[in-house]
């Protein structure tokens, strides 16, 4: 069996007590590179300053070398907070608005790129196999095929993919696309995203689909498919039974005193629709009256990049529009809205989603949403809670029993709200129970699987690293 190597922005190095990545995805891949043996390689989230790097650090554990590196200051203001999450997140969650093209972040980004391949390569062998994942690192394959390796190579997104008229709008759009060729499998969340892909090549004139799965574009034959990634359904279910009898989440369960619960737990992130959930939730007590002191609202969620400017303005906009829902539909003994601004461990958050009578999990735009399918699993099977999930996150794909909204209307999100809390109980397992039944056959593992097996079984394709993906004037 050949090796893994597995490459990612951020490594999960397991912490010195032995313990590993709470995550499904690390979970999995971790239990991939161990079967395999490899390498995790990415960035160590540490800054050299103004100096050049030093060597890797590299860290061995059972099978798995985790190997990291560090970046300049520039490297980071350039590659990661410019490009990676001031141009590709935002064209990718459809937000153009918020897209900051700069030359300099991009040339940072291709130059990144270039130093994470040559630091890569020495550690590579011929007959292994390279895993790369999400935006950050689309051109690794093509800086890899300039150094003349030949190793299959796939690539997974683990963010939404836009229409081609959306991603025309970033300047070096045919460099990004052209090295997505260089990969041997490339992997989207949705069909969705696949066909937005497809559509990019037709209408550009730059690809031709050959059936199957396979793409013909410059001068390779590569595949690309959907693969909606999974959690650890079993495990998280028990996890999420347990965790009932944890000390925090006994405190909360008192602490709404017979109310019902809902709660939404998101990144604090523009794409996941938090100001609008405000909104849905204020509409929801306005027009139902029947419910003042009778349910409280749970919104968990940690600061995310805060050294990026929207993030920190948006992070004051939800805390003055908690404060003003509250202020304005609470009462004495009732406050309506909880805002935690900071994480909560894993275990207390599955806790937390067996007590919510209603999951909502409504982003804009969302390339899968765990949050979703986490929630599900959480729930006590006797009386499971009604998930409300927003139809442009990825999930809305696979949990057929979810109340599904759109989350730019605030009207029909209320709406759905009351009908989850209303719903029979009868409604309710029949509901959880085809999504929990979903969830255990397409768990992270099997994701995992799928993805090495058919990235194993791509039909050869011209190796050789002919043509570059980078900018052509950056």
């Amino acid at each position: 069996m050949s090796r893994l190597i597995v490459v990612s922005n951020r490594v999960p190095v397991p912490s010195k007590d032995g313990g590993s990545a709470a995550g499904g995805l690390a979970v999995a891949l971790q239990a991939a590179l161990q079967e395999r043996g490899g390498i995790w390689m990415g960035w160590s989230g540490e800054s050299s300053g103004d100096r050049e790097p030093g060597a890797l650090s590299q860290q061995q554990k059972g099978n798995i070398t985790y190997a990291l590196t560090d970046l300049t200051d520039t490297d980071v203001e350039e590659y990661y907070r410019g490009f990676a999450n001031r141009v590709l997140w935002p064209i990718c969650h459809y937000r153009l608005d918020l897209a900051e093209y700069g030359r300099k972040e991009m040339a940072g980004y291709f130059r990144v790129n270039r130093f994470f391949a040559h630091r890569l390569a020495p550690l590579i062998e011929p007959d292994d196999i390279i895993w790369v994942h999400d935006y950050h690192l689309i051109p690794l394959a093509a800086e890899l095929r300039q150094m003349g390796l030949k190793n299959r190579i796939g690539f997974f997104l683990h963010i939404p993919w836009p229409p081609a008229d959306i991603l025309v709008t970033m300047p070096v759009h045919e460099e990004i696309m052209r090295g997505l060729s260089h990969y041997d499998l490339v992997g989207f969340q949705t069909d969705y995203d696949l066909q937005n892909f497809a559509g990019y090549l037709r209408r550009e004139g730059i690809g031709d689909d050959l059936g199957n799965g396979l793409f013909d574009s410059h001068g390779r034959i590569f595949k690309a498919g959907a693969y909606p990634i999974g959690i650890e359904t079993a495990a998280f279910a028990e996890f999420a039974e347990k965790a009932a009898n944890n000390v925090m989440v006994q405190k909360t369960r008192r602490s709404i005193e017979g109310r019902d619960m809902i709660i939404g737990v998101d990144r604090l992130d523009y794409s996941k629709g938090i100001i609008q959930r405000l909104e849905a939730f204020e509409r929801f007590i306005t027009g139902n009256p029947a419910y003042q002191n009778k349910v409280t609202f749970l919104q968990v969620t940690p600061k995310s990049r805060s050294e990026v400017p929207e993030y920190e303005h948006m992070q004051k906009m939800v805390a003055e529009q908690a404060g003003r829902v509250n202020g304005a539909i609470g009462t004495v003994d009732w406050v309506p809205i909880r805002y935690v601004n900071r994480s909560i461990s894993r275990n207390v958050l599955a806790g937390l989603f067996r007590l919510a009578t209603i999951g909502l999990v409504t982003p804009l735009r969302d390339g899968m949403n765990l949050v979703a399918k986490e929630y599900v699993a959480a729930q006590d099977p006797d009386r499971p809670g009604v998930l409300v999930l927003s139809r442009f996150a990825g999930a809305a794909r696979e949990l057929k029993g979810a109340l599904l909204v759109n989350p730019y209307d605030v009207e029909g999100t209320a709406n759905a709200i009351a009908r989850g809390l209303a719903m029979s109980l009868e409604e309710r397992r029949d509901r959880w129970s085809r999504m929990m039944e979903h969830l255990l056959s397409h768990d992270v593992s099997l994701w995992c699987k799928d993805f090495l097996r058919d990235l194993v079984a791509v039909p050869s394709s011209d190796r050789s690293g002919a043509q570059e993906a980078r900018p052509r004037e950056v």
